[in-house]
């Protein structure tokens, strides 16, 4: 069977074993430490050790208040991203950058326009998003730190940009993806770039939104799908999805997000924060008993050998690889999804601790989880 849209530049990528670790500078500066076997190592060393060989890092226009104070969850503004970057680089490894084109978090439920952005219309935020796509990238080259994969928006199921590029204005949200890849390639031609959805079991929706953005949008490598087993269906409906979609659009297909839990065990010591400030994964058994896999170590591991056996089954070799979210979160004081101004910016209820220790791959304090050794030993 040939795809439906037929690709018109075929990119060769290695098989790409990565983590997401962009809270890592804001961890480690509030004491977070990485052991493996017993042995404090950094981490990007204990990570290489496994074989992990890429490296995904969001991207903020500007988290931080009109004052200067920090939104948290990393902050990860250009200087951090730059940082980060390159101490991946230095140990060989590939680089996703991801775009957010926001100040903050943007996912399925938010895509708020960057604050510089706000009373824009839509051909002003087109020649933004391309300025500031181009602009970025242009400074990552300069600072040695040049990214090896683009990611032209975070979960842009909903679209991006709102109220502009919202679905089911597809031309709206085509002619804004389009702009940020039109922004890499003045600067780029050969870098694969990545189209980014959450809901990685849903086929119907995927299928929406590919066959809307293809009839106008620019050319792209690589569709990225997020896939939590607590939100985004079963493992059958995901390798469903991915098997159809590697036929129908002749793209590389990549795990941009995932993670399994681990523990149900609280970690409200280390965060140290009071019960009405936290908000975290491990507090909700509901989502443990919504899954196929145990939240145990040994259910961690299982879950991540499936899933790998599964991208290797997908069609034509399609599949390029996975980032696991978040692997290096682990509690500190301090450190969580969203600080207090950054809780008003986004007019959401709080609390902002961190939400997601009990699926990190390192446990609570900071050791390397057996998980790892699945990463290490699955040959694809």
């Amino acid at each position: 069977m040939t795809a439906v849209f037929a690709e018109r530049q075929i990119t060769t990528m290695k098989f790409l074993k990565g983590m997401d670790l962009s809270t890592l500078k804001e961890v480690e500066s509030l004491g977070g430490r990485f052991y493996d076997h017993g042995a404090e190592m950094d981490i990007f060393d204990i990570l290489k050790s496994y074989d992990v060989n890429a490296v995904r890092l969001r991207l903020w226009n500007d988290p931080y208040t009109e004052d200067g104070e920090p939104y948290g969850a990393g902050t990860n503004d250009l200087p951090v991203t730059i940082e980060l970057a390159k101490r991946a680089l230095a140990k060989d490894m590939e680089i996703l950058l991801d775009f957010h084109y926001s100040d903050f978090w943007a996912d399925p439920g938010k895509q708020r326009v960057p604050k510089a952005w706000r009373g824009m219309n839509l051909e002003e935020l087109e020649q933004a998003v391309f300025s500031y796509t181009k602009e970025t990238l242009e400074a990552m080259r300069e600072a040695g730190a040049f990214p090896t994969l683009v990611q032209v928006g975070n979960e842009v199921t909903n679209g991006l940009l709102w109220p502009y590029g919202r679905t089911p204005d597809y031309e709206s949200i085509t002619r804004l993806i389009n702009a940020g890849i039109r922004g890499v390639r003045t600067v780029d031609e050969t870098i694969p770039v990545m189209i980014h959805l959450d809901n990685g079991g849903n086929n119907a929706l995927y299928r929406e939104w590919f066959d809307a953005f293809m009839k106008k949008g620019e050319n792209f490598q690589i569709i990225g799908l997020s896939y939590y087993p607590f939100w985004h269906g079963t493992l059958d409906d995901l390798s469903r999805n991915m098997n159809d979609l590697a036929l129908r659009y002749g793209k590389k297909l990549m795990i941009a997000e995932v993670s399994m839990g681990y523990t149900m065990e609280d970690y409200a010591a280390y965060e140290k924060l009071a019960p009405q400030e936290r908000k975290g994964m491990a507090t909700k058994p509901e989502l443990a008993a919504a899954i196929e896999y145990p939240m145990t170590k040994e259910g961690q591991k299982a879950f991540l050998l499936d899933l790998f056996a599964r991208l290797k089954n997908v069609p034509e070799g399609k599949a390029g690889g996975y980032f696991y979210w978040e692997a290096a979160w682990i509690p500190v004081a301090g450190s969580g999804w969203a600080s207090d101004a950054a809780i008003a910016y986004m007019e959401e209820k709080g609390p902002g601790g961190n939400e997601w220790a009990n699926q990190a791959l390192f446990d609570y304090d900071g050791n390397a989880l057996p998980a790892l050794e699945a990463v290490r030993d699955f040959i694809f």
